[in-house]
């Protein structure tokens, strides 16, 4: 067959004009630009409440319940920060200083044993066969569905045999025991999507299970690890109930308990100084989670390791 003929039968490739491109590129702008408005107006519609309560501290009881933006109306108000001032104080005799400290005495023990017992059970269910272990593993799941008040009681009763009452010990040692079943359960479905082939060479090189999992697992599960080490760290720290049922002691608050208690100690209440006080609580929380956001979205949606 000759070129001419190949040619011939070669179907003909329309090259668009510059007007069609330019059409094209028009609209691909618009539609780029819709879509960034649309995201746009959402997400400022999701963040306003946000806004909305850091202008409130700056504003009077009567400003705050009658208008809805977040700016006040007087914006020279924006440069007085005695609110936050007198949040922090409280009206009692330990500033909101003693309250942070408390949340952090729950917080971090807490984290560092969920970490350690959830990594433990969920390498036994990932990688260990015996006797029992679907059984087990069913079980462990079926907690997931229990109403976690229905336990409230007789852990009270349990804790209450043990002289832990108004102690910080309730709130952090039933974490040691893997209880907190979804974290566990993230760590296994992660482990499971993880390759073995490391594994396998430091079992040819020696390594017992102990020695594997420092070495090879943990740094494995790293972003799913700081997935949960985030999520109980927000968590223990809006957690409300819990230290109200064990906690009696006002010097022992931590900042949930402390910032209800603010809004009890008089008939009328500075709300400017709650919100105030309020948004300095959430600090904490925001910074971790900017701080572990990468690694937070890779352990939340990745169920293996990516090549």
């Amino acid at each position: 067959m000759s070129s001419d003929t190949v040619a011939t039968a070669l179907p003909k490739t329309r090259i668009p004009s510059n007007a069609e491109v330019l059409r094209t590129q028009r609209r691909e702008r618009i539609s780029l630009a819709l879509r960034y408005l649309i995201l746009g107006s959402v997400g400022l519609l999701m963040l306003y409440p946000l806004f909305w309560l850091l202008g409130a501290s700056f504003k009077s009881n009567q400003e705050i319940f009658t208008t809805i933006w977040f700016l006040p109306r007087d914006l020279t108000q924006l440069l007085d920060f005695s609110a936050y001032y007198h949040g922090w104080m409280t009206r009692t005799e330990f500033t909101f200083a003693t309250y942070f400290l408390n949340s952090f005495l729950i917080v971090i023990p807490r984290v560092i044993v969920t970490l350690i017992s959830c990594t433990l059970v969920a390498y036994s269910f990932a990688r260990f066969e015996y006797p029992g272990k679907k059984f087990l593993f069913s079980i462990m799941i079926g907690t997931m569905l229990l109403p976690p008040i229905v336990l409230r009681v007789p852990q009270y009763l349990m804790f209450k045999e043990l002289g832990m009452i108004d102690t910080y010990w309730p709130l952090i040692l039933p974490s040691a025991f893997a209880v907190d079943t979804f974290f566990t359960f993230l760590v296994v479905q992660f482990l499971r999507g993880t390759p073995r082939d490391m594994e396998e060479a430091a079992i040819i090189d020696g390594c017992n299970a102990l020695q594997l999992l420092w070495h090879i697992v943990v740094p494995l599960l790293k972003p799913a690890l700081i997935s949960v080490a985030l999520f109980q760290f927000i968590w223990t720290m809006n957690d409300f109930i819990g230290p109200l049922i064990y906690i009696s002691t006002v010097e022992k608050y931590p900042v949930s308990l402390a910032l209800k208690m603010s809004m009890d100690v008089s008939g009328e209440v500075e709300w400017a100084n709650i919100i105030a006080i309020s948004i300095v609580a959430l600090l904490p929380s925001l910074t971790v989670f900017f701080l572990a956001q990468r690694y937070f979205i890779e352990g939340a949606t990745s169920s293996g390791i990516k090549g």
